[in-house]
């Protein structure tokens, strides 16, 4: 019954309000981001395990409409697919390196939520995630979100910005003083999955990202 959804983490991202929209470009520098609540993350799923190496630093933003990620991402070395199209979503994206976001506005509904990915080189896929299915992700959803990478090779930093319309999770409009639920991960580093480099905001103290119970608080304030 949905009075009995029980949270286990209650990490807290604070998301500011914004007053006028932007486009994604890549440049998490730019003033909308200079006010904005940053947080760094350099845990795998299991909070003991640290990858200084991968130091990954977000921040969120909102509007009426939208919600804005930027990510800044320290690498040691870029694992990318080189046969995408930025012009359409890439099965397994996460395959490779990856920032993702999965964002839930109805937290009464713990397994119903929504995954973004971004590569460093723009390559990207959404999906709709319901774990009472099977399979539970959607890839035929399409959410329209804008985002756009930069890649510093000095230092090693990829940046990331997203702009996510809120219509497409079925939000008519944030306010501030809404909570959803919310956890952000990076896949780092090449080689097989023995070796790469899994983080997670919220530690989920399991390897399988879908662990909804192990999301964060998002706050969203003036």
């Amino acid at each position: 019954m949905e009075n009995k959804v029980r949270y286990f983490n209650n990490q807290n991202l604070e998301a500011r309000s914004i007053k006028r929209e932007f486009s994604p470009d890549g440049d998490v520098s730019k003033t909308p981001w200079k006010d904005a609540s940053w947080v760094e993350f350099d845990t795998s799923y299991d909070p003991s395990v640290i990858h200084p190496e991968a130091l990954t630093s977000v921040a969120v933003l909102w509007s009426n409409h939208y919600i804005y990620f930027a990510f800044r991402s320290t690498y040691s070395e870029l694992n990318v697919f080189s046969d995408g199209n930025p012009d359409q979503q890439y099965w397994e994206l996460w395959n490779r390196d990856v920032v993702e976001v999965f964002i839930n506005p109805f937290p009464h509904r713990m397994k119903v939520y929504w995954e973004f990915e971004v590569a460093p080189n723009n390559l990207w896929i959404d999906l709709a995630i319901d774990l009472d299915k099977e399979p539970f992700h959607d890839a035929s959803w399409n959410s329209g979100f804008e985002h756009s990478t930069r890649i510093s090779k000095e230092p090693r930093i990829w940046d990331c910005e997203m702009r996510i319309p809120v219509a497409s999770f079925g939000v008519n409009e944030i306010t501030a003083g809404q909570e959803w639920r919310v956890n952000l991960y990076r896949c780092d580093g090449p080689g097989d999955d023995s070796v790469r480099r899994f983080l997670a905001w919220s530690p989920t103290f399991d390897e399988n990202f879908h662990v909804p119970a192990g999301f964060g608080r998002l706050s969203f304030i003036d």
